[in-house]
């Protein structure tokens, strides 16, 4: 796509960026998006911001991308870099480093957003740029906070910020806070300006498409990093617990159970016919039951942390959940997710107590078996199964007639594979095979999760 012009060329190259980095945006949105411009003032650039957020962006997770975007796509002016002054005394191009700490110490405790702005294009401007060759020269926001070093700066604004007699108390904390907030705010800043220059040198599109992560859902279960493991796990909660309404209403028929025809039909009688008065059965009182087989080993060791996730969720939702991990064997790992318990402790115990491997490497054929040998009575009329991995068996038999046996006896199963639908069936993999008797879906991401839910209505 060419570099933008117009403003049309700015919003379609904008929305093109948004999709390419994972948030989605429709056709009708970008109409939306389009239509809200002629709305507002286009020369204040937080009301273009803010129109193109109300239409554009559907979850805080899509935010912070969002916004690397619109500042690639839309920056600020630079007309008031030279206004930055440190002190208000000398030009921010000549000043000593220890006046430039000053001057930041000031705007990190009470310095408006335009000024803190300002004076971290000024910095980035003389500390950001490095030449790495003849008539090429790199921008990066490290050599900016290396002279700056804003981070020492929190013992001198105490000093100066605080009497002696209020050290320790509400009004340290509270400066804290505000110091902390603006050191943020002044190191996105800087970064968001060394976005910008690369993309004057480089182009737009190819900072972009570097610049921003995959919103979280959109992020692969098997290349996710462990920082983002917190946030998966908020994110999981709410998914297990959909995830149990989901599959508990699939045991029942609802509080008033089901058609009595023959009573129905013979009350209609005495109305000619007419079923006026609908009679049901009793519901059959049942407790639903899950049982979770999970592939933890080595070959999707990420997305074996979900899945893990995933069954410590379930266990506080449903009355009764058995969870099984295997890699050549298969172990009952129930008992690490107590209630109540801490899951990366359980986590640290279930890799060192639990017995789910004999040579290392997965065997999807054997560890059926032992499962069907040491816990077959885990699966009944009342029970899901549910089993997560990548379907890929070291060219082990299968065992697929064991599988078949254990899917025959429960009410419902489900298989969910973390890999593409494309490399299915490619070298090791059994996907088709095992799909063949359990129903396999693409389970990539939490995307796929929440539409896998969905389909269990």
């Amino acid at each position: 796509m060419p570099e933008p012009g117009s403003l049309i060329d700015r919003h379609v190259g904008f929305v093109h960026a948004l999709r390419e980095a994972g948030v989605p945006v429709s056709v009708a949105e970008g109409l939306d998006a389009a239509g809200a411009l002629r709305a507002i003032e286009l020369t204040d650039r937080e009301s273009l911001r803010a129109a193109y957020a109300a239409t554009l962006v559907k979850k805080p997770a899509y935010r912070p991308g969002f916004d690397v975007l619109f500042d690639l796509w839309f920056p600020a002016s630079t007309t008031g870099l030279r206004a930055a002054r440190p002190g208000g005394a000398a030009d921010p191009e000549t000043a000593t480093v220890a006046e430039l700490r000053e001057h930041l110490a000031g705007l990190l405790t009470g310095g408006a957003d335009p000024e803190l702005r300002a004076f971290a294009q000024a910095m980035v401007g003389r500390f950001g740029r490095q030449d790495s060759g003849p008539g090429r020269q790199n921008w990066f926001s490290y050599s900016v906070m290396r002279a700056l070093s804003p981070e020492t700066l929190m013992a001198g604004i105490l000093r100066a910020g605080l009497p002696d007699g209020e050290r320790g108390g509400l009004a340290e904390k509270t400066l804290r806070q505000r110091v902390g907030a603006g050191l943020r705010r002044f190191e996105e800043a800087v970064a968001t300006d060394v976005r910008r220059r690369i993309a004057e040198d480089s182009g737009i599109e190819r900072i972009a498409r570097s610049a921003v992560r995959p919103p979280l859902d959109q992020i692969d279960f098997l290349r996710i990093a462990r920082a983002d493991l917190a946030r998966l796990r908020r994110e999981v909660r709410p998914l297990a617990r959909r995830l149990a309404a989901r599959l508990t209403i699939k045991h029942r028929r609802g509080r008033r159970g089901r058609l009595d025809f023959r009573r129905t039909m013979r009350a209609s009688l005495q109305s000619g016919g007419v079923p006026l008065i609908v009679h049901v059965k009793p519901p059959r009182p049942h407790r639903p039951e899950l049982v979770v087989l999970c592939d933890t080993s080595d070959s999707v060791s990420s997305f074996a942390h979900f899945t893990l996730l995933l069954t410590y969720a379930l266990r506080e939702q449903f009355a009764k959940v058995r969870a099984f991990g295997f890699v050549d064997t298969v172990d009952e790992i129930t008992r690490f997710f107590a209630p109540g318990a801490d899951v990366v402790e359980a986590m640290a115990r279930l890799a060192d107590e639990a017995d789910m491997v004999r040579f290392g490497r997965t065997n999807y054929g054997h560890a059926l078996e032992r499962f069907a040998e040491r816990y077959g009575d885990a699966i009944g009329p009342k029970t899901s199964l549910l089993i997560l991995g990548d379907a890929r068996s070291n060219y082990q038999p299968p065992a697929l007639d064991v599988l078949e046996s254990l899917v025959s006896r429960a009410r419902h199963a489900y298989w969910l594979n973390p890999e593409p639908r494309r490399q299915w069936d490619t070298a090791d993999s059994l996907a088709s095979d095992y799909g063949q008797v359990v129903p396999m879906h693409e389970c990539r991401n939490v995307a796929q999760l929440t539409a896998f839910i969905e389909t269990l209505a």
